[in-house]
């Protein structure tokens, strides 16, 4: 006869705050020398020119404010709506994934406000289209031409690359979590959820290299001759046109070491920190 499916009971609005924002800040600060070297290799200057192995922590400072709390604003959206999507669609097994799958879309796009700012700021610093600190970098692009809302440049692009990565790696997160479950007769540890998101995270990265570049390249603002980009389209189509298209999986094999790691380190933060915050909780 085969083990009943666990289901664990979900966190509180506040755990899910602070554990996000545990998760968020953890891999972040962790991994960042792999991403600083993943964006100078989508970097249309060449990774040389953009700092090669030099300097790869720079724009940190932007990364350590705006990972918590895009992070907690994530997890605090798509726990609090995965039971009201689910019940919307009927309840019971067969709603699981589809509300895993909206509550994952909407979330991404919430916890962007916060993501797209310190992803702008700290692509310029890592690949040194500017050589100042955060904050000087983050007043010097609100003072171009389109004013604060320079900051949200690639906006767009950062959607189209999160939405999809969100519709593949949460539903395949859950998933594995709820399988390796299933066997154990119990919800699965806190390393086994690591491991769940890491190999959710490989699948989804992988697969999603090339909206990455895109979303670097709109951020950046302009191709290493300084000619401005006009969208996401525009990216594409240039970069077909003067690079050639394997550039669009330029970075495929540190982004998905990234996020494989990344994956690991992020839902093993969430999930320790949540079990911590939930047992602390039964004792006070």
């Amino acid at each position: 006869m085969p083990a009943a499916e666990v289901i664990p009971a979900p966190p509180s609005f506040l755990h899910a705050l602070l554990a996000g924002g545990v998760a968020g800040f953890t891999v972040d600060v962790a991994l960042y020398p792999i991403d600083t070297l993943k964006t100078r290799l989508q970097s249309p200057q060449g990774f040389a020119k953009a700092g090669g192995t030099r300097g790869v922590y720079a724009g940190i400072g932007a990364v350590s404010v705006g990972s918590a709390p895009g992070a907690a604003l994530f997890f605090v959206t798509y726990e609090g709506l995965k039971p009201a999507v689910s019940n919307a669609l009927g309840g019971g097994p067969d709603s699981e994934t589809r509300s895993h799958m909206a509550s994952a879309c909407l979330a991404q796009a919430a916890g962007c406000l916060f993501r797209v700012p310190t992803e702008v700021v700290k692509s310029r610093m890592q690949t040194r289209a500017s050589g100042d600190g955060a904050l000087a970098v983050a007043r010097a692009v609100a003072a171009g031409p389109e004013g604060a809302a320079e900051l949200y440049r690639g906006l767009g692009a950062t959607l189209l690359r999160e939405v999809p990565f969100a519709l593949v790696q949460f539903p395949l997160y859950e998933r594995l979590k709820m399988e390796w479950g299933r066997v154990r007769g119990t919800k699965v540890t806190t390393l086994q959820g690591a491991a769940c998101g890491s190999m959710a995270g490989c699948v989804a990265g992988s697969l999603m290299t090339p909206l990455d570049v895109v979303k670097t390249r709109m951020m950046l603002g302009a191709d290493a001759a300084g000619v401005s980009y006009k969208g996401a389209g525009d990216v594409i189509v240039r970069v077909f046109r003067e690079e050639g298209a394997a550039v669009l999986y330029s970075g495929v094999g540190p982004r998905t070491v990234w996020i494989g790691l990344g994956g690991f380190v992020f839902f093993g933060a969430y999930e320790g920190a949540k079990d911590t915050l939930q047992s602390a909780s039964t004792i006070f």
